[in-house]
């Protein structure tokens, strides 16, 4: 009965942070669907418009290190629960940002919601790893992951139907007419994205007090670390070990290509010259193909493929998807843009755990640096973006190749490296 009992608390503690992982896509998501808008909102270049997933992201790198402090005060629960209020604040500042129409304001909200995330994802990725055990860590990543993208997948759909809809036949009008009537067009267009702001800050606020509420085990990530491998008992400190400096190095470059993927592909596709009304869809394939990713990934890890194994192949697909992208054309490329979500899936799951095994009392404050390493989605649309406008948007893609390159090194010898 113990052993019932203990699995109806495991159980529970999935449900309930799945919950999480699923706020976590449908937030981050958005993103895809606010380039192209404020784009057109407030009238900017592409570097400009990537300076969304700039702000959004570089909050991981400011606000992980004190999201590590804040839960060794109040723990994982707590953090958790803070993390959702600081978010619900950044989705009320889109408010005056809208009414306003000031970009830098909608950048401020933004970044606030990337530093509750980071306090949220500090929490809950090792609660996620140490829930359980440590070789079937990927397979329940995984599953928080199909939670986190079908967000991620309703989510752009949901707010492209309401913020671009009509876009195309707006930027016409734009482009004929000037002053006063131009702003008042661009005034209405920003406003849309008051109401479903409003309702996620509400929704967020609930959620916050249902985490705290909730029922869920206060977990000791220094109990947890009782590994064959002792030699982390001779290390002062998280700078020590090589694998996890490595491993925050692959996770930057992953959340580089992952965000490239989902929220490049709609200016992709309108520079393809495909209509807003269709390519407002097309972050949702990504996404999609990332479920797939994920299903496949929850099958056959561990049983089949280690997670090492899986993170090479990944880099692997990474690499072929993006070459074909690069030498095909028309709604051919964009599809294999796409497609770099089904070889993005399991990088993750697979990373995260490889970087923070053995880490011991040091867990907390490599997650936290990990966590650091989401802001290679604040760095790398950027260059991305630069050189979009430098060479076009399907030349631009030649930044992935690198990059997958790199996680394949981490995933043959990077994480194997001990001192």
């Amino acid at each position: 009965m113990n052993d019932i009992q203990t699995h109806r608390k495991y159980l529970i503690s999935i449900f309930t942070i799945g919950i999480l992982y699923f706020i976590f896509g449908f937030v981050t998501w958005l993103n895809g669907t606010l380039i192209p808008f404020l784009k057109i909102a407030c009238e900017l270049t592409n570097l400009q418009a990537y300076f969304v997933t700039f702000a959004f992201y570089i909050s991981y790198l400011f606000m992980a290190p004190p999201s590590s402090l804040v839960l060794k005060k109040v723990g994982f629960k707590n953090g958790m629960a803070l993390g959702l209020l600081l978010m619900a604040i950044g989705s009320l500042i889109f408010i005056p940002a809208a009414t306003s129409r000031t970009f830098g304001l909608f950048l401020t909200g933004l970044f606030v919601q990337g530093g509750g995330l980071a306090l949220l994802q500090t929490a809950a990725n090792p609660y996620i790893t140490i829930i359980g055990p440590r070789e079937s860590a990927a397979k329940r990543i995984a599953i928080m992951g199909i939670a986190n993208k079908v967000a991620g997948t309703i989510s752009p759909i949901i707010l492209g139907v309401i913020l671009l809809s009509g876009a195309n036949e707006l930027m016409e009008q734009v482009a004929f007419i000037n002053g006063s009537e131009k702003e008042i067009l661009l005034d209405s267009l920003a406003r849309k994205v008051i109401l479903p702001y409003i309702i996620m800050a509400v929704v967020l606020t609930l959620l916050s007090f249902m985490i705290r509420f909730a029922h869920l085990p206060e977990l000791d990530s220094e109990i947890e670390s009782e590994v064959d491998d002792k030699s982390h008992h001779t290390k002062t400190a998280w700078y020590q070990f090589p694998h996890l400096i490595l491993g925050f190095i692959a996770i930057f470059l992953y959340v580089g290509v992952e965000v490239i993927a989902g929220d490049t592909i709609i200016l992709y596709g309108k520079y393809l010259n495909i209509s807003l009304d269709l390519s407002r869809y097309f972050t949702s394939l990504t996404l999609i193909s990332m479920v797939i990713g994920y299903i496949i990934g929850i099958i056959l890890i561990p049983r089949f493929v280690k997670q090492d194994k899986a993170l090479a192949w990944s880099a692997v697909l990474g690499m072929t998807f993006s070459l074909l992208a690069l030498f095909t054309s028309g709604f051919t490329s964009v599809l294999f843009v796409a497609l770099l979500g089904l070889a993005n899936a399991m990088m993750w799951p697979a990373i995260w755990p490889l970087a923070i095994a053995d880490l011991g009392k040091f867990t907390k404050a490599g997650s936290a640096l990990l966590v650091m390493g989401i802001a290679g989605g604040a760095i790398i649309p950027l260059v991305y973006g630069f050189l979009s406008d430098l060479i076009g948007n399907q030349s631009a893609y030649i930044i992935l190749i690198p990059l997958y390159i790199y996680i394949f090194y981490y995933a043959i010898k990077g994480h194997k490296i001990r001192v």
